[in-house]
């Protein structure tokens, strides 16, 4: 069987030496790079050709890969390259890489057409002057054949130990049970679900609630199915740290069970979770782990795929030994990784690197998204940036003076565009272009200052960065996105402004993510009504739906209406007091830890003063503004079995979700809101938008989003077959039809 490999992954693999260096980075972005593609190839001839599919093969290997360009009168093949900055600044490495790209593509086009000779050129095309450098070279066919027959030797030996371990790997996978006697209920529907659904190549959207082992319910029957389905890797994607230690402990369980099941499972972490030296820049003069990263590379990644299971520690350890960067390492070990563990970023995000390295080794992928309800929020983040005046003035004064000329010029661009804006906020019809354009210049010669300099003050690089992004969300700016100028203070002409483009569609971006992969399972507690998620997240079309049976009875779970109480926000001072005495009357009728969800912090206040004051025999515990990872712990810790105690926290907030207190930890919960976004200025034209787009712009923006986040508030008291406990829905509008329906099945809910 050949092991097939993709030409920049096979050059990558043989071609990279010398130091790890990112001096030239950000490179342009994806979209200024197909743009400058686009350029070049529409300055040359009629007859030239573009993105040719080319295909090679040397004993064990079939090399794949798609050719920028081939001019057939000057018998020229063109490998195109974008760049930012002078093209003087490109480091050696990178440009050996660029030539030996071209030199293998320069091989499979005489082999393809049976040339005798080539011209093969790396063409250097800056995206700022649309400048083009030329670096052209002619080649016998027998020359290009031996380069290529070099590179490929050097990869066949490793391509000849990845075909043995595919074959091992699904072997093992084969023969992979269930690593419990029984399953649990819901658990074996989940996992049918799953398996038919990458069996079948469609999308699913499972609702499951806590307690049926939704994780190890969804890893086995997609690891099952990977053989059969010709899968070659599985994506695990959390939005929190919790999630991707469940999966690393689900993938241990079943390590553990079959002590020979053969997949190397990879934990992704962020950067500055992994890095060493995070005062050092990432080139090979300012940090000892970047000098010669790529000349040790080798050992490291032979070391780590042997060792398979690769969590951060692991990674840790084989950098450590090897002296190279552990963040790095576990990147350059992706591409050999069965199965990633990661934040959703590392495939949805705009550079996302798990989707970059899919579409180019055309891998058959299936993702598996963990508490996916968080995706459409997250992913509305992913494509949304502001660009603040006070960052741009933080940035001029930290700035050498190479670059105040052009902070300044942006800045009188800036003013002059919203001096005259009398509201405090306004939608704008487009991103303004002189905007852009001025943006365009500050970042050409911040990345030119980058290249040349060791250091650079933090306002700047977070100014740098988010004006990256800025241009990059502008070039695909449309009724997905939404741009607007909020200004400090309107009456004053002088005042600061901030300019955003905030995305409020995520559909516009995921949906090209989800479309690559062959099989997508999102499951949550909480993805109902399913049309919306389908909708927010562009789902496909033939995407399948499951709502699991809860393993939980209502006689667990005591979930009560207060119809005499309204928390509508010119109806909360007024009904705060029976709110309180409510609360104060369970926690007295049956003691015990319970937590109370409110719509704000000033609405979370004035109860704990209210509390404190009127039944001050209540232990209260307040979740404060801006709390560390380490507070939140804390917090949740003092939630004991034998404490009796009244935790008032913030719908949607840390402790909405994501926290496990079992048993008497917790017993019982009030939510005073109905949990939906306000009406900001901002979300009345997202109501407008998913109204156009959808026909339900209410639900869309606020029913169905403030329902589900209290759903999550209320399941953080059954977490178990065995737990008992009660819930407060402290509102009114709980009892119509249309919010009703959106709460659980298996609650049985009764009036106060």
């Amino acid at each position: 069987m050949n092991y097939r490999v993709a030409v920049r992954s096979l050059c990558e693999f043989t071609a990279k030496t010398g130091d790890l260096d990112l001096r030239f980075t950000p490179a342009p972005s994806p979209e200024e790079g197909m743009h400058g593609h686009r350029v070049v190839q529409h300055r040359r001839p009629n007859y030239y050709e573009a993105e040719i599919d080319l295909k090679a093969h040397y004993p064990g290997l079939e090399v794949i890969g798609r050719a920028d360009g081939y001019d057939p009168e000057l018998n020229r093949l063109e490998e195109i390259k974008t760049h930012r900055s002078d093209i003087e600044r490109i480091p050696d490495n990178h440009r050996a890489l660029h030539r030996a790209q071209a030199l293998i593509y320069g091989h499979m086009l005489c082999s393809q057409r049976g040339l005798k000779s080539l011209e093969v050129a790396v063409v250097y095309y800056h995206v700022i002057t649309a400048e083009e450098t030329t670096e052209p070279e002619t080649f016998s066919a027998a020359d290009l054949a031996l380069f290529f027959n070099m590179h490929c030797e050097r990869f066949l030996a490793w391509a000849e130990q990845e075909t043995a371990h595919r074959e091992a790997r699904n072997q093992s996978l084969d023969v992979l049970e269930f690593p419990h006697a029984t399953y649990r209920d819901g658990q074996r529907d989940l996992a049918k679900a799953v398996y038919r659904a990458v069996k079948h190549e469609h999308a699913l959207l499972a609702q499951a609630t806590t307690g049926i082992g939704k994780t190890l319910a969804t890893i086995f029957p997609q690891l099952k199915a990977m053989p059969a389905s010709n899968i070659d890797r599985l994506f695990f994607l959390t939005a929190k740290t919790p999630g991707r230690q469940l999966a690393l402990g689900a993938f241990h369980t079943l390590r553990e069970h079959h002590p020979l099941l053969r997949i190397r499972v990879l934990e992704l972490v962020a950067r500055e979770k992994a890095c060493i030296y995070p005062d050092r820049a990432c080139h090979g003069e300012s940090c000892p782990l970047a000098e010669g990263f790529y000349d040790r590379l080798p050992d490291a990644r032979a070391e780590a795929v042997k060792a398979a299971w690769l969590d951060q520690k692991r990674v840790s350890e084989i950098a450590q030994t090897h002296s190279i960067c552990p963040y790095y390492l576990s990147q350059a070990i992706a591409p050999w990784a069965d199965v990633c563990v990661g934040d959703y970023n590392y495939y949805f995000d705009m550079s996302a690197m798990l989707y970059a390295l899919t579409v180019l080794n055309e891998w058959r992928i299936t993702l598996l998204v963990d508490e996916a309800h968080n995706l459409i929020e997250r992913g509305r983040g992913m494509y949304t940036v502001s660009l603040s005046q006070h960052a741009l003035i933080s940035a001029f004064d930290a700035s050498p003076s190479a670059l105040k000329r052009r902070l300044t010029d942006l800045n009188a661009v800036w003013h002059r565009r919203f001096r005259d804006f009398t509201n405090g906020y306004t939608a704008l019809a487009d991103v303004p272009d002189e905007l852009i354009k001025a943006l365009q210049v500050v970042v050409s010669h911040i990345t030119d200052w980058l290249s040349d300099n060791r250091q650079m003050a933090p306002e700047i690089l977070r100014f740098y960065f988010d004006a990256l992004l800025f241009l990059r969300l502008a070039e695909q700016y449309g009724d997905h996105a939404l741009c607007d100028v909020i200004i400090d203070d309107p009456k004053d002409p002088s005042t600061l402004s901030t300019v955003s483009i905030r995305n409020i569609l995520p559909a516009h971006y995921l949906r090209p993510r989800f479309a690559t992969a062959i099989s997508s399972t999102l499951f949550s507690a909480t993805l109902n009504p399913t049309d919306f998620y389908r909708d927010m997240l562009g789902m496909p079309d033939s995407t399948k739906a499951i709502d699991v049976d809860s393993p939980f009875s209502s006689a667990q779970l005591r979930v009560r209406i207060a119809t005499n109480i309204s928390t509508r926000y010119q109806n909360r001072a007024q009904s705060l007091p029976a709110v309180c005495e409510l609360i104060a009357k369970q926690c007295a009728e049956q003691p015990g830890n319970y937590l109370a969800f409110f719509s704000s912090y000033d609405y979370l206040a004035a109860a704990e003063q209210h509390l404190a004051k009127c039944y001050p025999e209540l232990c209260l515990r307040l979740q404060q503004r801006d709390m560390n990872e380490a507070n939140r712990q804390a917090f949740v810790d003092s939630f004991g079995n034998d404490s009796e105690q009244l935790g008032l926290v913030v719908l949607g907030g840390a402790f909405g979700e994501g926290i496990d207190l079992p048993g008497k930890r917790l017993i019982g919960a009030f939510v005073t809101t109905l949990g939906m976004p306000s009406p900001t200025d901002i979300n009345k034209i997202i109501e407008t938008r998913m109204e156009a787009q959808f026909g339900s712009g209410f639900d869309y923006t606020y029913r169905f989003p403030g329902l589900q986040k209290v759903v999550q508030a209320a399941g953080r008291v059954i977490r178990d077959t065995s737990d008992t406990g009660v819930v407060y829905l402290l509102d009114d509008r709980y009892a119509r039809p249309e919010n009703l329906n959106l709460l659980p099945s298996w609650w049985q809910i009764e009036g106060v």
